[in-house]
């Protein structure tokens, strides 16, 4: 029996060698060679010892070639390592887990030793948070084979690239997107072998990666290549320093007529001759090979998992697309040499999701003809971080030509307001003009409301904010939104019943909550149900959402939930747009929205939109939560208390500084008719030449705040020097935002926001005088 199967003990030995399932082989031959030896029973005992026998056997078979596989995964690992060592860029070897298992010469100078760390570790002083890119493009490399990501660091842009390696090992790569310097001078510094030569063969230029190739400088290919004429995409035998070395060899007509050869390693040791994909195949660069007629020969990998499924002979303009000319002419300006490898930036053709690639074209030759080669690389972030640029520099422009405008607007609508006041002052109700100038007051009021939405979304309101408790504030809304949505629509309110109050201006806060609830109401041709929820919501970390990063801490939600036809996902991104409306033309101004959003974003808050097409749409608004003891606090905008009528008298003397004409003509005569005694001045500096008089006196300076020369902070500081006690109004068509850090330098001063009524500016003067 002893020699028809491994004893026990030498069983042991070689399952100390063996993978797991080795061992269990191993375990398996011992127990039934142990059961051979105390049965005695021979028909027994012989196929149970037969039975150990195969089991070491598979055993041994195992080892083998478990040994034979890690020679094989040493010897490509050093493959890679030798040909990465002088790469200008850090390039590591990993594991599955990430652990740096080499780093080459870059690496070592940029990073240090990182050996048995992980490339997370490593990568942490480079990205913030590197684990969530580095696992995100090693699943990638697994199913397509190599992956790359552009990302943003402190020190610029980088792009890091993996490829995958035998069966549990990846290759990875840093590069730093800097443009290459053009001619020989930019290639001395690639570490890929390449050679600049004449159509005849004469060798103009070498570079040092492959001088240390050949070890020494040559004059023609024939000295390089005994296997002449080249051939663009396959292997040539070159002849090394320490003999010869196979390598794919590519081909691009460099200016002149030059001819610029590279040379690509080859990853087995050995291989025919004649041509092989397989490195075309498997390189982690996004390449396409054209024919002259811009049709597509081949796809490797890497193009195929940035493009999807590629058919042969399709044309590349069935492809791609977004040159704004046709595709066919921008591939016949290339294989003219007339493109000069300049790259563009091109929309792939698929339907399920929109990917921009950045194409840059060379011309090769094959076999004596001319085609061409497609590197490609992903440039869909640099398109959407492009897109959100130039929405946000729109948004900007916007945002200046509203409140520029706004400002010229209030003044007219000052002055139409006003004078239509002092009218109403001649007419009662039973004068025939009376409903006309009603209409005309009303008007001028409605007037005043747009151009107060204009400046919501370019955030330059004036604000009075208070300590509001929501529920009381939709409470008292709740009859007015009744109305606005119909009797096809019902109203729900539900509210948390320990709700916090918020901090914010009630007026321009029921005016958010009305444009959402007429929005909904919209949406809801066929009736349904409009919902306005609050609640409590603690956040303890960040919550990063639609580019917007929440930061910790407690707020106040609101929702305003609709069961309406919902927005297309294309619209989702426009619709705090201003002037952007997906109803029809004469049904919405495109206001309501951007004004939502510029008084949630004024106030602090935050708005975001959830819609499903056909099911409905969410408006969720976050405002920052105050304690419940702030409920008591006084509130702020409390009018002043000594306030006389309109029919006291005024008493006083008031200075009034307006450059435009009409405002400063209703101005006068407002103030003229309840009584000041009122001086007029067009600038600041007649407004000073005015004060030069010692005997002049003055109770009340009423300035407009932006006037050619000096403004009015500028003019009161100088005035206030020797007549400190004045009080001061400042008036303006801009936001009160504008004045505050001059404002708050000048004691006893208040802020009148135009356009102004006559009992406003009447009122506010005597309060002033109080």
């Amino acid at each position: 029996m002893s020699h028809s199967a491994q004893s026990p003990h030498s069983l042991t030995r070689i399952a100390l060698a063996l993978s797991p399932r080795g061992i269990w082989l191993v375990i398996g031959a011992i127990v039934f060679a142990c059961a051979a030896v105390l049965l005695r029973a021979r028909e027994i005992a012989l196929p149970l010892l037969a039975a150990a026998g195969t089991l070491a056997a598979l055993a041994i078979v195992l080892r083998m070639l478990a040994h034979r596989h890690a020679a094989s995964r040493a010897q490509l690992h050093d493959q890679i390592a030798a040909f990465i060592a002088h790469d200008a860029s850090p390039s590591f070897t990993t594991d599955g887990d990430g652990a740096i298992s080499y780093q080459n010469r870059a690496a070592l100078e940029r990073f240090g030793s990182r050996g048995g760390e992980t490339l997370t570790r490593a990568l942490a002083e480079v990205f913030a948070n590197p684990a969530a890119v580095l696992v995100r493009l090693q699943n990638k490399a697994a199913s397509l084979g190599a992956a790359r990501e552009d990302m943003v660091t402190r020190r610029g842009h980088v792009r890091v690239c993996v490829h995958e390696i035998g069966e549990d090992g990846y290759l990875w790569r840093l590069e730093d997107m800097v443009e290459r310097q053009s001619g020989s001078r930019g290639a001395e510094t690639l570490s890929l072998p390449m050679l600049i030569a004449t159509r005849t063969g004469t060798i103009l230029f070498m570079n040092e990666a492959l001088r240390r190739i050949v070890g020494e400088r040559v004059k023609s290919l024939d000295r390089i290549f005994p296997d002449l004429p080249l051939r663009s995409g396959e292997e040539h035998e070159v002849s090394g320093a320490e003999g010869p070395v196979r390598a794919l060899v590519a081909e691009v007509e460099g200016p002149g007529g030059r001819r610029e050869i590279y040379l690509l390693p080859s990853l087995q040791l050995t291989r025919p001759a004649a041509s092989d994909p397989t490195s075309f195949e498997s390189l982690p660069v996004a390449l396409l090979r054209l024919s002259a007629e811009g049709r597509v020969i081949a796809a490797n990998r890497a193009a195929r998992g940035l493009m999807g499924a590629v058919e042969n002979e399709v044309p590349l303009s069935e492809v791609l697309e977004g040159l704004g000319r046709p595709v066919a002419d921008w591939l016949g300006d290339a294989l003219c040499g007339r493109t000069d490898r300049r790259p563009e930036v091109l929309r792939v053709r698929r339907p399920d999701r929109e990917i921009f690639l950045q194409v840059t074209l060379s011309r090769v030759m094959e076999d004596g003809r001319p085609g061409l080669v497609a590197v490609m690389s992903d440039a869909t972030q640099l398109k959407t971080l492009e897109a959100q640029f130039v929405q946000s520099q729109k948004m900007q422009a916007i945002g200046q030509l509203a409140g520029g405008v706004a400002h010229d607007f209030n003044n007219l609508l000052t002055a139409i307001s006003g004078h239509c006041d002092l009218l109403l002052l001649r007419h009662d109700k039973s004068d025939p003009d009376y409903a006309d100038l009603v209409q005309i007051n009303q008007n001028a009021n409605r007037a005043a409301s747009l151009v107060g939405q204009l400046l919501a979304f370019s955030r330059k309101q004036t604000l009075k904010p208070r300590i509001l408790d929501l529920r009381d504030t939709l409470s008292d809304l709740t009859h007015l939104l009744n109305r606005l949505v119909g009797e096809k629509v019902t109203l729900s309110l539900g509210h948390d019943p320990v709700l916090r109050p918020i901090r914010a201006d009630k007026r321009q806060l029921e005016q958010v909550i009305m444009n959402l609830v007429v929005n909904a109401r919209d949406a809801m041709p066929e009736g349904g149900t409009v919902r306005i929820e609050t609640e409590n919501l603690s956040l303890v970390a960040e919550m990063k959402r639609d580019r917007v990063a929440v930061p910790p801490g407690d707020y106040v939600i609101v929702k305003v939930v609709d069961e309406g036809v919902g927005i297309a996902p294309d619209k989702l991104a426009k619709i705090f747009e201003p002037f952007y409306t997906t109803k029809r033309t004469g049904e919405g101004t495109g206001l309501g929205l951007s004004t939502a959003y510029g008084i949630v974003k004024q106030t602090g808050g935050f708005i975001f939109v959830d819609s499903v097409q056909g099911v409905g749409t969410t408006f969720t608004l976050y405002f920052p939560a105050l304690d419940y003891g702030s409920v008591d606090e006084p509130e702020p905008e409390t009018a002043p208390a000594a306030r006389r009528t309109e029919s006291n008298p005024g008493e006083g003397v008031v200075m009034l500084v307006e450059d435009e004409a009409p405002v400063r003509a209703f101005a006068s005569r407002a103030l003229r008719l309840r009584g000041f005694n009122v001086i007029e001045a067009e600038s600041g500096e007649e407004a000073l030449r005015l004060l030069e008089d010692p005997e002049l006196v003055v109770d009340v300076f009423v300035t407009d705040v932006i006037m050619p020369g000096q403004d009015g902070p500028t003019w009161v500081r100088e005035a206030l020097k020797t007549r400190p006690a004045v009080r001061v109004i400042f008036v303006s068509g801009y936001a009160e935002d504008s004045l505050q850090d001059s404002q708050a330098k000048i004691p006893n001063s208040i802020f009148l926001p135009k356009p102004f009524s006559l009992v406003e500016l009447t009122s506010t003067v005597q309060s002033q005088l109080q």
